[in-house]
């Protein structure tokens, strides 16, 4: 029978029980390791993803722009064009995938941007469907 919880004290621990690790996180059961006094938790990635897009609603607001349609996030400096909401919509996933990846390479420094770590695990982890999904149910 399997712990309800996985709970290692080092990283050396973690890696001999790494299969262990795992199988909690896809249980989702809570896996975490603890690595110089931080406790850092391992999760499956399609839990997460379902559960931050319910948390954080995309809040996408689209404005008619001549002879097509602009959507932005509020507060993210990120919009993107398109003939019709849907081509928008498009650009918008690529623009949010290069965003996501300016937040992991430096902007998550930036005291304006290092709040937008839930934004950036959502464009990171969920596949363009999901994000697709996720921007129109706004």
């Amino acid at each position: 029978m399997a712990t309800p919880s996985v709970n290692y004290g080092s990283a050396r621990e973690a890696r001999e029980h790494f299969k262990d690790l795992l199988d909690a996180a896809d249980e989702g059961r809570p896996a975490t390791v603890t690595r110089d006094e931080r406790r850092v938790a391992a999760v499956d990635a399609d839990r997460l993803v379902y559960f931050l897009t319910r948390l954080h609603r995309a809040g996408v607001q689209a404005v008619a722009d001549g002879d097509g349609w602009s959507i932005f996030v509020p507060g993210v400096p990120v919009a993107a064009d398109g003939a019709t909401i849907e081509d928008a919509v498009e650009e918008m996933v690529d623009a949010l995938r290069d965003y996501a990846e300016a937040w992991t390479e430096r902007l998550r420094l930036a005291p304006n941007h290092e709040d937008n770590w839930g934004l950036v695990q959502i464009v990171t982890l969920a596949s363009d469907d999901q994000l697709r999904n996720w921007l129109l149910a706004a």
